[in-house]
């Protein structure tokens, strides 16, 4: 974790600057991103491929699942969230694999047993998982309760809200019984397969960006806009599940 750092004081005035306004660029792209997407979203091209189809498709739900991971950016950017501070290969691995434990039970018990969440709460949930996590990050835990809460406790257990909220969204689409078992395997490899490639790409970036000099300042602007980025989650996904009804 990261130590909170004045930031703002002295000749380094200009370079917080240029990290806020660049910093400010990537929320506004990203805002601009989010309002045309939905969490946990399922393109109408799949969802009426998969309410349409019969019998075991692994090839398929494993593309399905690899591609929901990779453009689901509430997962992307709490996954960022974890690494952000984590320096170590085993450490990656460590808490990669909760996250990966805990959403594989909920998918899977969720949609073999019929656990359904209102899709919006639930994506609220995961929104705040991503300001927790840039929270943390920052040092605010320390500051404000005094200790650090157990920070593989909270990846576990926001893995398991990250799954109920991608069984929530898959429930909605009536997957055929008919395979399911093996369907709904594939489709949970997949989404392993595409958590691969986002981490792979995350640390490679990340492995660059640490070797800059104003990293620890940057990283500061970095997760504060990640903060803004999950309030803007839960904003949107409150909105929603008050704009169409307590379903």
């Amino acid at each position: 974790m990261m130590n909170n750092r004045s930031f703002g004081s002295g000749g380094a005035s200009q370079h917080v600057r240029r990290h806020l306004m660049l910093g400010a660029a990537a929320l506004i792209t990203l805002l601009a991103l989010a309002t045309t997407a939905n969490a946990h979203n399922v393109t109408p091209g799949d969802a009426g491929y998969i309410q349409e189809i019969y019998g075991v498709h692994i090839i398929s739900f494993i593309y399905l699942g690899a591609k929901h991971m990779m453009t689901g950016y509430d997962h992307i950017l709490f996954l960022l969230g974890v690494v952000f501070f984590l320096y170590y290969m085993k450490d990656v691995a460590i808490y990669v694999s909760l996250f990966a434990v805990g959403h594989s039970i909920t998918m899977l018990l969720g949609v073999w047993y019929g656990w359904g969440i209102n899709a919006y709460l639930i994506d609220a949930i995961i929104g705040f998982s991503v300001v927790y996590k840039a929270l943390d990050n920052l040092g605010y835990y320390q500051k404000w309760l005094g200790f650090q809460p157990n920070t593989k406790a909270a990846t576990l257990v926001f893995g398991l809200f990250h799954g109920t909220g991608l069984a929530s969204k898959i429930l909605e689409y009536r997957i055929a019984e008919d395979g399911l078992l093996a369907n709904l395997i594939a489709f949970n490899v997949g989404v392993e397969v595409g958590q691969i490639l986002a981490l792979a790409v995350i640390l490679i970036v990340m492995g660059y960006w640490r070797r800059s000099p104003n990293f620890m300042r940057q990283a500061t602007v970095a997760n504060i806009v990640m903060v803004f980025l999950g309030v803007l989650l839960i904003g949107q996904q409150l909105a929603g599940f008050f704009g169409h009804g307590h379903t």
